[in-house]
């Protein structure tokens, strides 16, 4: 949540970018940036090679500035306005999915265990003798 609440709490900055590392490399999963931020007081924080994912590492390229937003004393204190958003919408997709996976593997939990109580286990179920040849065709004695 400190991401949010640097997005939307923060003191908007013009960001000058000082490094830019992209790797072109989709196997390296992250690039970085450096900044430095002069706010309204005066005082001027940097941030050396603030890693981005390869994905997002786009809004940065080819920028001499960017914007972020700035909250001194946050355990996320700078963020760059255009990547939080997007990494934002990406942590609640992925929320969405996991709520769907689970809906369905409950679904087929309850299926599973429903047939299993009403019919029995499929593995003996109609078996009247033994088969050799199957390990799960053996009759319980």
């Amino acid at each position: 949540m400190a991401l949010r609440e640097t997005l939307q709490q923060g003191t908007p900055a013009e960001a000058e970018i000082t490094d830019f590392f992209s790797s072109g490399r989709a196997e390296i999963k992250y690039d970085y940036v450096s900044l430095r931020i002069p706010m309204d007081d005066g005082t001027v924080i940097t941030r050396e090679r603030m890693s981005l994912p390869h994905t997002l590492i786009g809004v940065a390229e080819d920028r001499e500035t960017i914007g972020v937003r700035v909250r001194p004393g946050a355990s996320q204190e700078v963020v760059i306005t255009e990547v939080a958003n997007t990494q934002w919408r990406i942590a609640f997709m992925n929320a969405a999915m996991s709520l769907v996976l689970g809906l369905v593997v409950g679904g087929g939990l309850a299926w599973w265990s429903r047939t299993l109580r009403t019919e029995g286990d499929p593995a003996t179920r109609g078996v009247d003798a033994p088969d050799p040849s199957h390990p799960a065709r053996q009759v319980s004695s």
